[in-house]
C-alpha cells in the first residue's frame, strides 16, 4: 500500500506532504509498531481525544495537556530507534500541522488571560473539539499501525 492510499483510508489525505513521499510504500516496522502502540496509549487517555464536559475541565490544563504531546512523541521517538520511519513520518506532520497551530494560537492567548472571558472559554472548547476530531482519527491510523484493536469508541460518550 502506498502512503497516499493509507492516508485516504483514514480520512487524513489533507495533511500538507510531498507527492514523492506519497507515492512511497507504506511498510511499518517492528519499531513502527512499538512507538505507535507507545503514542496511541497516550493518545487515547488524554483530552487530546477524550470530551471535555462543558461544566467541567480546564481549559489552562486542557491545553498544557495537549501541549504535551510533543514532549511525549519526542521521547516515544528516543526510544524506539531510528528504525522507526513510518511512525516519525506521520508523527511530525501531525506535531507541526495539526496540534502545533492550536496550541501557539492558544499559549498566547492564555498568557493574556483569555481563559477568564467566557466566550474566549467557550472558543477555546469548540476549537478543541475540532482538534479532538483529526486526533482521534489520528489516534485510529496509531492503532492500525500497531497492529491492535481501535479502542477510540469502546466508551459511550452519551452518560
Amino acid at each position: 500500500m502506498k502512503w497516499s492510499k493509507w492516508l485516504e483510508n483514514w480520512d487524513m489525505a489533507s495533511l500538507k506532504i510531498k507527492a514523492p513521499f506519497l507515492e512511497m510504500e507504506w511498510k511499518p516496522q517492528d519499531e513502527d509498531k512499538a512507538a505507535a502502540w507507545e503514542l496511541y496509549v497516550e493518545l487515547l487517555t488524554r483530552i487530546a481525544t477524550q470530551p471535555l464536559d462543558e461544566k467541567h475541565g480546564d481549559e489552562k490544563t486542557a491545553l498544557d495537556s495537549v501541549y504535551s504531546l510533543f514532549a511525549i512523541t519526542r521521547q516515544v521517538l528516543k526510544n524506539n530507534t531510528r528504525n522507526c520511519t513510518e511512525f516519525t513520518k506521520i508523527a511530525i506532520v501531525v506535531l507541526n500541522q495539526v496540534i502545533r497551530p492550536f496550541t501557539a494560537k492558544w499559549h498566547r492567548l492564555s498568557i493574556d488571560g483569555a481563559f477568564s472571558d467566557v466566550e474566549k472559554q467557550k472558543e477555546f472548547r469548540d476549537e478543541l473539539a475540532e482538534l479532538q476530531s483529526v486526533l482521534k482519527k489520528y489516534t485510529k491510523m496509531l492503532a492500525d499501525m500497531a497492529g491492535v484493536e481501535d479502542l477510540t469508541t469502546l466508551e459511550d460518550s452519551e452518560t
